[in-house]
């Protein structure tokens, strides 16, 4: 295993982190941690173009720290840093380096390596919040924005019958594919997608992502949701419900749940 560089930014807005995970994507970042007002980014050592940073940094007029972390302490800094999400007596997901929880319900197992899917404790927590209120059983499912694979597989564990799952990150499919394994789950179909232009439609989608691609997909997403079905989304800070909402009535969905957590904010929305 290569070096990383670590890159931290602070004082940035939800618009910033969206647009500079994208062309920091496109330089050879790997992974991404977010809070409220803050980002961190990694790359391996070799791919690092510090030239190619400052340019995207000065851009938007940020300043960055960065730091190396070496080979050695890799491990160490996961460990510190991933730490287990455990929904009330529901669900726990934790890496394998964590005990299992007896104290609840369902326990998944998640490599963590370069993935951030279940990092975002405050919108994950509530994704799962969620489908611990829906019935899954016998019911279709799409994941949109599976990174690790996490709700994908509590899907299943909740007797979903046919779950798609879809990403357009190629390392986000490769882990995807190594949980879905690892948790002995067998009716998820993993893919990779750019789009939702595929036939087909859902009892039940989830979609933990952002501001910028659920606006972009909502004509799409309210396509793919059956007619009594439910359609959960997160990743959202508070001030994004009235864009949300708006672009949602328009297309047919009406919002008929909130949840909210450390200013992050998750719905779930149904045909009006």
């Amino acid at each position: 295993m290569n070096d990383y560089i670590k890159i931290s930014f602070t004082r940035v807005n939800q618009e910033q982190k969206d647009l500079l995970v994208a062309h920091l994507n496109e330089i050879g970042f790997e992974g991404f941690e977010e809070g409220q007002t803050w980002l961190i980014c990694y790359c391996s050592k070799e791919n690092f173009n510090e030239e190619a940073l400052s340019q995207l940094a000065e851009s938007y007029s940020l300043s960055f720290e960065k730091e190396i972390i070496e080979k050695q302490n890799w491990n160490e800094l996961w460990e510190k840093s991933f730490q287990p999400v455990v929904v009330d007596d529901f669900c726990t997901i934790r890496a394998s380096f964590h005990p299992e929880e007896n104290n609840t319900r369902f326990n998944i197992v998640i490599t963590p390596k370069m993935s951030f899917g279940t990092g975002h404790h405050a919108t994950t927590y509530m994704m799962i919040k969620w489908m611990k209120e829906i019935d899954h059983k016998e019911k279709s499912v799409l994941d949109f924005g599976t990174g690790t694979g996490v709700l994908a597989i509590l899907a299943e564990k909740l007797g979903a019958s046919k779950i798609e799952a879809i990403d357009n990150d190629d390392w986000s499919i490769e882990n995807a594919n190594e949980n879905i394994l690892g948790n002995n789950c067998s009716r998820i179909l993993l893919q990779k997608a750019d789009s939702l232009d595929f036939a087909g439609q859902f009892n039940i989608i989830l979609a933990n992502i952002n501001k910028n691609v659920l606006l972009a997909n909502m004509e799409k997403l309210q396509q793919h949701l059956a007619k009594e079905g439910v359609l959960i989304i997160s990743g959202l800070l508070e001030g994004d419900r009235p864009a949300i909402e708006s672009t949602a009535n328009k297309c047919k969905l009406a919002v008929n749940g909130q949840m909210i957590n450390n200013g992050w904010i998750s719905l779930k929305l149904a045909h009006n």
